[in-house]
């Protein structure tokens, strides 16, 4: 290191010396400085200048908060349907199975499996105990309410409804528009719906969906065309509609499964479908509701979907 010199006050040359102390402290103010710098700026290209993925992200950000509300809105109208239909679903159960539906709460259920996380280890048993009883209760109020149901389908007195599906082999892409407001396919203006479509081919067999007797056939070249109706025990009464090659009389006995006719299109029909109707006591019912018998869970879900959301009729 080179000696440097200055001048002091009486303008004679001196050499300058360095103490450790000065040092450190000028390497300190070196540092702090090098290190505000480095903080104004990281600031300033944070604030004024974004990357591609920071503008990305806002660009996220900004959609997400215009689609919030409409999201909330959307969450709270599945929350009611979900809420209608548990209702609707237990009423079914009710009026087929004459017991009360049980009522399982998943929620419950996997909340053990969430509350696991926060539980302390000491305290893991007595609440893995507690959740056991609690599922073993609800266990048994299903296993109590199937026996119910079991039971009370095994009296002879117990009428059955209409629970077979009127095609055999019905598969859920074949399942149109059900009861409600529907789209005329001829007019193009919404009409009620009194039943369910099922796309089939002309000629296909049109089964007895329960034992009953044959109280009425009808043979015309509009509307429903050619119809079978047959009245079962406990109040219902079935309609097969746009049929072909009626087998059936007025007046006869029928066992379910029995053929009645075959699909086609008579009447007022867009194209080859069964028209199928179930009324209770005179009351419009829908047919999908009485079909889930037919079907594995998964199947059935889909025809209810296909069956609620297509928005036109074949008649």
């Amino acid at each position: 290191m080179k000696n440097q010199y200055t001048f002091d006050k009486d303008f004679n040359l001196r050499r300058v010396t360095h103490s450790v102390r000065g040092m450190l402290w000028t390497c300190t103010k070196w540092i702090i400085t090098t290190a505000s710098l480095a903080a104004f700026y990281y600031i300033l290209f944070s604030f004024f200048i974004n990357t591609d993925e920071e503008k990305k992200l806002k660009r996220e950000n900004k959609m997400y908060a215009k689609l919030y509300p409409e999201m909330v809105q959307k969450e709270r109208l599945i929350a009611d349907v979900v809420d209608e239909l548990q209702l609707r679903d237990d009423k079914i159960y009710e009026r087929i199975f004459h017991a009360k539906a049980p009522s399982v709460d998943p929620h419950n259920s996997m909340t053990f499996v969430f509350a696991a996380d926060s539980i302390e280890e000491k305290n893991i048993v007595e609440y893995t105990e507690k959740k056991l009883q609690l599922l073993t209760a609800a266990s048994d109020t299903v296993g109590t309410s199937f026996k119910s149901v079991f039971e009370n389908m095994a009296k002879p007195a117990v009428v059955k409804p209409p629970m077979k599906s009127p095609i055999e082999g019905l598969k859920y892409a074949q399942v149109g528009s059900s009861v409600g407001q529907k789209l005329n396919p001829f007019y193009k203006v919404l009409a009620h719906h009194d039943g369910v479509d099922l796309i089939a081919g002309q000629g296909t067999p049109v089964l007895a969906t329960a034992d009953g007797v044959v109280t009425d056939v009808r043979k015309s070249g509009k509307g429903l065309g050619n119809v079978v109706e047959i009245t079962h025990e406990g109040g219902y009464v079935t309609t097969f509609a746009h049929l072909e090659d009626i087998v059936v009389r007025k007046g006869e006995k029928v066992k379910a499964g029995k053929k009645l006719a075959s699909v086609g299109m008579s009447g007022n029909s867009f194209a080859p479908h069964l028209h199928y109707e179930i009324r209770k006591d005179g009351k419009i019912e829908d047919p999908v509701n009485y079909m889930f018998g037919s079907f594995f869970p998964e199947e059935y879900m889909k025809v209810a979907y296909m069956a609620a959301t297509t928005g036109q009729s074949m008649d």
